[in-house]
């Protein structure tokens, strides 16, 4: 059995995907993980102001943001404090661990685009075994392309996500999904499980917003330095208020056994008034919890904001071609695996597929890449664990 090392590619559709592309290779399994969270047509333009980017809490937030405070105090967390620098304190006394303990209180102008440029993509390396009896061999690398411009008319429901480690700024990427309990009016963002909870020995991360269509025509960096906000963030910044991830990931989380359920599903809250982000966008994915194993899943997609080398992380790419399967460990589930020259700040990026009809579903995201150059991609086949997860935020935010 020979090992392999692979990173986290902390990455980044149009309601309507054209998917062709040839190749693919032999079958997978689902993974059978548990939960764990605090509990097509083209889209709109965006507003010329690019709307309210405060976080406001609308329709849909319950109490959440009413007992907030109170969450806080009881770990002996001051609200105010918190945004005036105090979340800047990730000793274990405040660094919030478990499920439920999730809090992402709104400081208002943090993110500017100025901080938003200077943000990383998290890349700590891992090492992995690829047993032969679960590894298809390494696949042909695919060139990224680069997403047509504007963003908003060929890839709505992709963007950023920001969020703070004891690393500094990060950045991965995410995708609007649909709420069942909301038909049309979704909040739901899917993204990796790294990119909301450091894993084993860590906790939640921080100051988690999500940025639709960042940077939508696609500008340099030299040129978004002086770009307005809403050429930055065109649809607004939406914070996230409540988020799942497995709970395979939330105990061993960085670990070779964890990479298969290394997914994550965000609520966010909707702009002041309480228009929806699905509204807001006019774009969100179903999840196909049910997708075949990698031989027989066809055309894949994978998009995102890669930012290591070559990339500069501002610019949206995708990669379209056939899956094939990756054994991150012994007795864990087979990941899908795609050749992908994208980079670490992909992280998170959605996995698109056509189904026949031409309906366009979510089928994983982007989890880890090699460790040395790049080529491939892996994320993990969603199954009945994923679907509980998804299921458990949308049933929180039912009414």
């Amino acid at each position: 059995m020979r090992s392999a090392r692979f990173i986290p590619a902390a990455l980044g559709v149009a309601t309507a995907l054209a998917l062709t592309a040839t190749a693919c290779g032999p079958g997978g399994t689902e993974a059978a993980d548990k939960p764990a969270g605090a509990t097509s047509g083209s889209a709109p333009a965006p507003s010329a102001d690019g709307g309210d980017s405060d976080g406001a809490a609308g329709a849909g937030a319950g109490d959440l943001a009413g007992d907030l405070a109170d969450r806080l105090k009881k770990h002996g967390v001051d609200i105010e404090a918190w945004k005036r620098g105090g979340w800047k304190d990730w000793s274990a006394s405040t660094w919030l661990r478990e499920a439920e303990d999730f809090v992402n209180p709104v400081i208002e102008d943090l993110w500017d685009p100025a901080r938003m440029q200077s943000a990383k993509s998290p890349d700590p390396t891992i090492t992995a075994q690829a047993g032969a009896s679960g590894s298809d061999p390494v696949p042909r690398p695919v060139t990224a392309q680069r997403e047509k411009t504007p963003y908003h008319r060929n890839a709505a429901p992709v963007g950023k996500i920001f969020f703070d480690s004891p690393q500094g700024s990060m950045v991965c990427s995410g995708t609007i999904v649909k709420d069942p309990r909301r038909p049309g009016k979704s909040n739901l963002v899917w993204t990796a499980g790294h990119c909301v909870h450091a894993g084993k020995g860590g906790g939640w991360y921080r100051n988690i917003t999500f940025v639709p269509a960042f940077n939508d025509l696609g500008r340099s960096p030299a040129a978004l330095r002086g770009a307005r906000p809403h050429e930055v963030y065109p649809y607004g910044q939406y914070w996230a208020d409540w988020a799942v991830t497995s709970g395979e990931w939330l105990q061993r989380g960085g670990t070779d056994q964890a990479w298969p359920y290394d997914y994550a599903v965000l609520h966010v809250q909707p702009q002041r008034g309480g228009k929806s982000l699905e509204e807001t966008v006019g774009a969100a994915l179903p999840v196909d919890f049910s997708a075949p194993a990698p031989a027989r899943a066809g055309t894949v997609g994978a998009w995102g904001y890669p930012q290591a080398a070559p990339y500069n992380g501002v610019i949206m790419h995708k990669c379209l071609t056939g899956a094939s399967r990756l054994t991150a460990a012994p007795a864990t589930p087979v990941m899908y695996r795609i050749g992908c020259t994208m980079t670490a700040g992909s992280s998170g990026g959605g996995w698109f597929r056509a189904l026949p009809g031409g309906r366009t579903v979510l089928v994983s995201n982007t989890s880890i890449g090699p460790a040395r150059g790049n080529g491939w991609l892996a994320g993990p086949q969603l199954g009945r664990g994923a679907q509980a997860a998804y299921d458990m935020v949308s049933k929180k935010f039912a009414r």
